[in-house]
C-alpha cells in the first residue's frame, strides 16, 4: 500500500471539501442557465432581473470559495493536495466571475440584441458547467476516474468549440461591423463569454492533476 493510500484510509469519509465543491458546481450551472436565458430573451426587464440574480449567485460562489479556504486552514489532513484544493477553488471562482461579467457587460453596454455567436457561446458555457459539476461530484471518492477523465475531455472539447466561435465572430465583426462602438461592445461581451469556457478548462486541468497524483 502506497503512502498516499495510507493517508487516504485515515481521512474521514464525511469530508467537508467535497460538498463545498459540489455546491460550487451546482452554482455554476444555475449561473450558466440564467446567462443563457438572458441572451435568448427580448424581455429587457427579465434580462436585468437575471443580471441581479447572477450578481447574487456570484457572491454565493465567493462565499463557497471563502469557506473552502477556511477549511484548508482548519484541517491538517485533506483529501488531496492542499495546493490542488486551492487551485480548484480559485478556478471555479474564476468561472463564476466571467459568467457574471458577461451578463454585466450586456447590461452596462446596453446590448439589446445579443448575436448568434453570443447565444452559441452561452450554450457552450452551460455545457461546460454541467461537465464541471459532474466531475466534481465524481471527485468525492476518486473511484470513478474514467468518468472524471471523460468530463475533462468534454470540457476541453467545448473550450475548443468556443475558441472557434469567438475567433470567427470577431473576424466577422472586423469585416462587417461599421459602427466602431458597437464592435467594441460586442467584442467585450464575446471575450467574457469565451474566457468563461477558458476557466472551465482550467478547472479540468486541476482535476487532471488531482487524478495523476492520486492514481
Amino acid at each position: 500500500m502506497s503512502l498516499n493510500s495510507i493517508f487516504q484510509y485515515f481521512v474521514p469519509k464525511d469530508k467537508k471539501f467535497f460538498p463545498l465543491f459540489e455546491q460550487a458546481g451546482a452554482n455554476l450551472i444555475e449561473m450558466a442557465k440564467l446567462l443563457q436565458e438572458s441572451v435568448r430573451t427580448n424581455d429587457l426587464e427579465l434580462r436585468r432581473e437575471n443580471n441581479r440574480k447572477l450578481e447574487d449567485l456570484e457572491h454565493v460562489g465567493d462565499g463557497i470559495t471563502h469557506q473552502i479556504h477556511l477549511e484548508l486552514g482548519k484541517n491538517f489532513i485533506t483529501p488531496f493536495d492542499r495546493e490542488d484544493i486551492h487551485s480548484l477553488a480559485s478556478s471555479l471562482d474564476d468561472v463564476a466571475d466571467f459568467i457574471q461579467g458577461a451578463s454585466n457587460r450586456i447590461e452596462l453596454y446596453k446590448v439589446e440584441k445579443p448575436t448568434e455567436p453570443m447565444k452559441d457561446l452561452t450554450d457552450l458555457i452551460l455545457e461546460a458547467a454541467e461537465h464541471v459539476a459532474k466531475a466534481l461530484f465524481e471527485l468525492r471518492d476518486l473511484k470513478n476516474i474514467r468518468n472524471i477523465t471523460d468530463s475533462c475531455v468534454r470540457i476541453n472539447s467545448v473550450e475548443n468549440k468556443a475558441d472557434y466561435i469567438f475567433d470567427k465572430a470577431v473576424a466577422d465583426l472586423f469585416e462587417y461591423e461599421t459602427d466602431a462602438i458597437s464592435l467594441i461592445k460586442q467584442k467585450e461581451v464575446l471575450s467574457a463569454m469565451e474566457n468563461a469556457t477558458d476557466k472551465c478548462e482550467d478547472v479540468a486541468n486541476v482535476l487532471e492533476s488531482i487524478l495523476v497524483k492520486n492514481a
